[in-house]
């Protein structure tokens, strides 16, 4: 009897390498995370599928490198690896209704879930106790979600090498061949290996995610300037 896999952990699942270019999809693509990644993944020679609600404004509005934009079910259908870049507060409902669409994909969580507040510049965590990468693993069991890049302001996801001392990205999931891809991802954005640290399953990015709840008092001392977090050891 063969055991069975954790949550999202499929058999055989397959490591895509980037020799050749692939099909990426960012969800929530044209928001200053989304363009960003899909700027900087562009120039490397994939091809990017930007999913929006309005395809059409956003691409009369588009002044970056070529790129396809569609509704968000196609992109997440029709792209080989999908990186979430919706707003964190409404990602795990977008996300949950692409349930098909998704299944049997790397999607890369680079989003941070905080509850809307007008009165100041971050609410509370949306699932507290938890992550939305969990609950996006939870919902999606057929496909395998990795969380990262999402202890950074978004400069920085694409121009690691842009600060003073070399910024830590963490990488959190079930799936040991996904997390695999997605160090190969990052090495496509400018990561360097040793600057990449797995912190183990899916449960583990409960504790990244709370590290944004630190990020409202870093843009008061430092202002909007880019800024990560750095592991010295």
């Amino acid at each position: 009897m063969t055991p069975s896999s954790p949550a999202g952990s499929l058999p055989n699942s397959p490591e895509l390498t980037f020799s050749t270019p692939i099909t990426i999809a960012i969800l929530g693509g044209t928001g200053r995370v989304g363009s960003g990644l899909a700027t900087k993944l562009a120039s490397q020679g994939h091809r990017l599928l930007l999913g929006t609600l309005n395809p059409d404004d956003a691409a009369a509005n588009w002044s970056g490198p070529a790129v396809t934009f569609t509704d968000t079910a196609a992109a997440a259908r029709d792209g080989q690896i999908v990186i979430n870049a919706t707003p964190g507060d409404t990602s795990l409902e977008r996300l949950s209704a692409l349930r098909s669409e998704l299944s049997g994909k790397i999607l890369v969580d680079v989003t941070n879930a905080t509850q809307r507040n007008a009165t100041s510049p971050l609410g509370d965590l949306c699932y507290p106790g938890s992550s939305l990468a969990e609950k996006l693993q939870a919902a999606l069991p057929h496909t395998r979600v990795v969380k990262t890049l999402n202890t950074m302001m978004f400069k920085v996801m694409t121009n690691p090498q842009g600060l003073s001392s070399p910024p830590t990205a963490f990488l959190s999931g079930n799936d040991a061949g996904a997390k695999t891809t997605v160090r190969a991802l990052l090495a496509e954005l400018g990561w360097q290996n040793e600057q990449l640290m797995d912190l183990g399953d899916v449960t583990t990015a409960r504790g990244t995610e709370e590290l944004f709840l630190f990020v409202p008092y870093l843009v008061k001392t430092l202002g909007f300037v880019p800024f990560a977090v750095t592991v010295a050891h």
